[in-house]
């Protein structure tokens, strides 16, 4: 690399399907371990590695902390505008693939008169799904085990990330819709790419190598 880059990247599953491609672009990840406990490596050839969790990806690259990331779908369709607006798109590496979806119990119960009730992890993303609808739901939001709020009569339906669905049908639940396909997207910020573009670049062009190499995921 003509120039030490920062890498933000999320702890977890992703990390892992992301490492093979890094490697193919000269960033090796072989030596973060899924129980690391170190937030930030320095790596070959002076570039550093932040290790965050998902939803924070993109906050360390607009802000100019982190020159590139990889962020979810979902976590972009979440953020207001001033969250990413310093943020470029170049690569859809397509890994972490994954719907956000609505979902209700499989035997629902009609609430007549009463506003539906959606409990989520992205309020933002489901409010706007609803209103264009021309429905005024009442929002709640959580941070985890979002399946339990039908269950549990919190609300009537959910929005949440589905992989296979497992967890749905456990839980007695079904997808009514799907909001959106999600996959993990290579972001980067805009200033890095022009006052580093001799870093960034190749790094850019060798992701999507690696990824047409495996399929075509790249724009």
């Amino acid at each position: 690399m003509a120039e030490p880059l920062t890498f933000a990247l999320p702890k977890g599953r992703i990390l892992d399907q992301a490492a093979p491609l890094f490697a193919r672009a000269g960033l090796d990840l072989a030596e973060v371990s899924a129980g690391d406990r170190r937030l930030q490596l320095e790596l070959p050839g002076g570039s550093r590695l932040l290790l965050v969790k998902p939803a924070d990806v993109h906050t360390y690259v607009n802000h100019g902390i982190a020159d590139l990331g990889v962020a979810g779908g979902d976590t972009l369709h979440e953020a207001e505008d001033a969250d990413k607006e310093h943020l470029y798109e170049p690569l859809d590496l397509g890994i972490g693939a994954c719907r956000l979806v609505v979902a209700e119990p499989c035997r629902a119960l009609v609430r007549r008169g009463a506003p539906l009730r959606v409990a989520t992890k992205y309020p933002r993303t489901a409010q706007r799904h609803y209103r264009a609808r021309g429905i005024q739901p009442v929002i709640i939001p959580l941070h985890g085990s979002v399946e339990l709020g039908p269950v549990t009569g919190l609300s009537d339906q959910i929005v949440d990330l589905v992989e296979s669905g497992e967890t749905l049908r456990q839980n007695d639940l079904r997808e009514v819709a799907t909001i959106l396909h999600v996959t993990s997207r290579l972001i980067v910020h805009q200033a890095s790419l022009k006052l580093k573009h001799d870093a960034v670049a190749p790094v850019i062009a060798a992701l999507r190598d690696a990824v047409a190499a495996g399929g075509p995921r790249s724009q």
